[in-house]
């Protein structure tokens, strides 16, 4: 009967490092726009699955190390998203001047916004998220999702399209 290889075996590891992480940092690339975040995000999924490797069968490794990459890239999305809520939230308490009516409204919205956000496809919402948040323009966003600009604005249109809906619809 064969042995299957082991994860931990250092040469095993070192060919499965040459054969994914290239790959892997083209999707990580194409997740967060970003060669130095995409880089670490495959850095720190390689030094998961090293950690873990007694763990991790070999049929199982690429899987893993695209789920590693993925769910640290989204944990960031979303420790991104509380830092902004709260620095909106933080900068308006500060003043005072809004009425409690206004701030409940306000809040409502946020979460009817969140709501929508989340009802956009992949690429809706990572369009409008780079546009809107981030301030880049179609060309640059087309550059970093390697798609044309016209796929950027038909992107957006949709994703504009169905937060207009979805918001007038809950409002």
């Amino acid at each position: 009967m064969l042995k299957e290889p082991s994860v931990c075996e250092a040469k095993i590891y070192e060919a499965l490092y040459k054969k994914y992480s290239k790959s892997l940092y083209s999707f990580m690339y194409y997740k967060c726009g970003d060669q130095d975040r995409a880089e670490d995000l495959v850095q720190e999924a390689f030094i998961k699955l090293w950690d873990n490797c007694a763990k991790v069968i070999f049929e199982k490794a690429k899987s893993y190390l695209y789920t590693i990459a993925n769910n640290q890239f989204l944990n960031e999305v979303a420790h991104f998203r509380v830092k902004l809520k709260y620095q909106q939230h933080s900068g308006k308490e500060d003043s005072n001047i809004e009425s409690p009516d206004f701030i409940l409204e306000e809040k409502e919205f946020m979460v009817k916004l969140q709501k929508a956000l989340d009802d956009l496809t992949a690429g809706e919402r990572e369009v409008f998220l780079l546009n809107r948040i981030e301030g880049k323009k179609y060309r640059e966003i087309a550059e970093m999702l390697e798609i044309s600009v016209k796929a950027v604005e038909k992107r957006m249109h949709g994703a504009l399209l169905k937060l207009r809906q979805s918001i007038d619809k809950k409002i």
